[in-house]
């Protein structure tokens, strides 16, 4: 992993106004702030080059190897990341390791990285930064869109909430059909970057890699359960955490279908803009895990145009709280494809 201390001491000097940022051998220079999370920030950056005039000339050119995942403008999203201890530490490697897998038009991919050592300060106990660099994607995502849509009273055509979610599921495929098959862990709105393309249905690229595991876990005594269960806490979004993952039993093989459970909530939120058990819990109160334990789904209005039966009906083929009865990827993309084919105009 490369590194660089010129890259941390501009990063503060760009973040009050001035200075750039190094990654590695390539030089950036802060535009502005996109958002922050819990230890991490987010950054728009642009690519500063000896020839201005042509990406292709950049030193960011020579190092990616897929030319579609330059900016013409070059720009780019930086995300910072603080770590306080050698765990921390663990969590963004792996994160690093496993972005590397990936290589599909529907997963973000990760460009350059680098992790830099630092001494703790008056302001932070962090004793390392990491830099992670991605395309950008400035029309925000899935959820984003959605709570803007809401406010409106606006949703999705039927046709682009097929094509919305045939993208995601394209990007999993690729995911569950590497040997080992990964599991993402934390498919849902947030994490789903929407790009508005004119004419067209949004571009969806699934991201955030920071809880994607080996998907296939042989569970063998009440130990490794609590221990499952206590990970997926910490590293899964409960309103879209399958209900093995909420309470696993002592004797069970965990696998890749997990995350069709997320798809699930996740098509229901691309329709009503929240999971199923956020909507079901908004409307009567009551345990989010109860309720996905149980697959407690309600139905919101729709647009005036009711989206077809059908949706629902898929919809709860993928909510089935019995991971064995649960389709494959496979199967959804089949029946997606049948919808498509049906609603889409």
């Amino acid at each position: 992993m490369g590194c660089s201390f010129s890259g941390l001491n501009a990063l503060y000097d760009a973040v009050n106004g001035g200075g750039d940022v190094w990654i590695n051998e390539n030089r950036f220079k802060i535009v502005r702030q996109l958002g922050e999370g819990g230890f991490a920030y987010v950054y728009l950056v642009k690519e500063v080059v000896s020839d201005s005039s042509s990406a292709l000339a950049s030193g960011l050119a020579k190092k990616v190897k897929d030319p579609s995942h330059l900016s013409d403008d070059r720009t780019y999203a930086i995300k910072k990341v603080l770590i306080q201890n050698n765990e921390q530490l663990d969590l963004v490697r792996e994160e690093i390791r496993v972005s590397s897998l990936f290589s599909h038009p529907n997963l973000l991919p990760l460009l350059d990285h680098s992790i830099i050592s630092v001494k703790p300060t008056q302001e932070g106990s962090w004793n390392h930064e990491a830099y992670l660099l991605f395309p950008v994607h400035l029309d925000g995502t899935l959820l984003d869109n959605s709570k803007a849509m809401t406010s409106r009273k606006e949703f999705f055509s039927a046709s682009d909430v097929l094509q919305i979610f045939r993208q995601l599921c394209a990007g999993l495929k690729h995911m569950h059909n590497l040997g080992p098959p990964y599991a993402h862990n934390d498919v849902k709105p947030g994490n789903v970057l929407l790009s508005h393309r004119k004419g067209k249905c949004p571009l969806a690229i699934l991201m955030d890699f920071g809880s994607a595991r080996p998907a296939r876990k042989q569970i063998r005594s009440r130990s490794e359960a609590v221990q499952l269960q206590e990970w997926a806490s910490e590293h899964c979004s409960a309103p879209f955490q399958a209900p093995e993952l909420w309470d696993c039993p002592s004797d069970a093989d965990i696998d890749e279908r997990t995350d069709i459970w997320s798809l699930g909530c996740t098509l229901f939120a691309i329709m009503y803009g929240v999971s199923p058990f956020e909507y079901a819990l908004g409307e009567s109160g009551g345990s989010l895990q109860l309720a996905i334990i149980n697959a407690q789904i309600k139905w919101p209005a729709g647009p005036k145009q009711p989206y077809p039966e059908e949706f629902h009906h898929f919809v709860t083929w993928m909510l089935q709280p019995q991971p064995a009865l649960r389709p494959c990827i496979d199967d959804i993309i089949y029946h997606v494809d049948k919808l498509v084919t049906k609603f889409s105009q």
